[in-house]
């Protein structure tokens, strides 16, 4: 049985003497998506920054078997974890190259000499960005400014990499193309945490899903499987889903 690249056990955290998180387990598998669903306030975004080092947590988070809970932010992302927020942080007075030249600083701390390689693989996922190259990144469209932060973090060769509402505020034509993105980054074979309001398109796209509640996993299990399950269908796909079902 092979090792998950990402394991979580009993992980509990949030804001001062405020608990957000209650006890969350989650694994996922090299080359996978996992997807977390959810309403509104019920830890998602807390889940990401907490595995990324951002927020104190109690737990077990193994990252290939380690432990990486001790860890400080910057030493996970050296170990292989990037996050890619939900506000994106993008520097939007520098250019789109720039903007990746920045994200390589992983792989050139590991003093990797092709790291500037990655340059185009990115330039090959996301041609737009090719063309926009020195164009500022505070100048692009909402969707381009996804893809670069997507880029971005591409540079540093993570292990696993965390999605943020990569949907949120866009157009349903720049959405669905945001998804076909995230079926190929599935290629590549990085590890992919994706946390989404748009439970169909995430279900779509991923492997495995949870479903965070009031910061517990109520459900989860094969994508698949929770795309037709009554609940998640009644609270998070709708009536045209429902109709679909019958």
């Amino acid at each position: 049985m092979t090792t998950p690249v990402l394991r979580v056990h009993n992980l509990r955290a949030g804001y001062g003497r405020a608990e957000v998180l209650h006890g969350i387990d989650l694994h996922a598998d090299q080359g996978s998506v996992i997807t977390v669903i959810g309403p509104n306030g019920a830890g998602k975004s807390t889940l990401l920054n907490t595995l990324m080092g951002i927020l104190p947590a109690n737990g077990q988070i193994d990252l290939e078997g380690d432990p990486i809970q001790s860890l400080t932010l910057e030493e996970r992302v050296m170990r292989g974890m990037a996050l890619v927020p939900e506000k994106r942080e993008l520097f939007g007075t520098m250019p789109v190259e720039d903007n990746l030249l920045l994200g390589g600083f992983r792989q050139m701390r590991l003093a990797n000499p092709h790291w500037r390689d990655r340059m185009d693989e990115v330039y090959t996922l996301f041609p737009r960005l090719k063309e926009r190259r020195l164009q500022l990144a505070g100048t692009l469209s909402g969707g381009e400014r996804q893809m670069l932060a997507v880029g971005r973090s591409l540079m540093s060769g993570p292990k696993v990499l965390m999605l943020d509402e990569p949907s949120l505020g866009l157009a349903p034509l720049v959405v669905k193309e945001i998804f076909t993105i995230i079926e190929r980054l599935r290629e590549t074979g990085v590890t992919i945490v994706l946390v989404e309001q748009n439970a169909r398109a995430a279900l779509a796209v991923a492997d495995y899903a949870y479903v965070l509640e009031m910061g517990a996993i109520g459900i989860h299990g094969p994508a698949e499987q929770l795309a037709q399950d009554p609940r998640v269908i009644e609270s998070y796909l709708g009536a045209a889903k429902r109709k679909e079902v019958a």
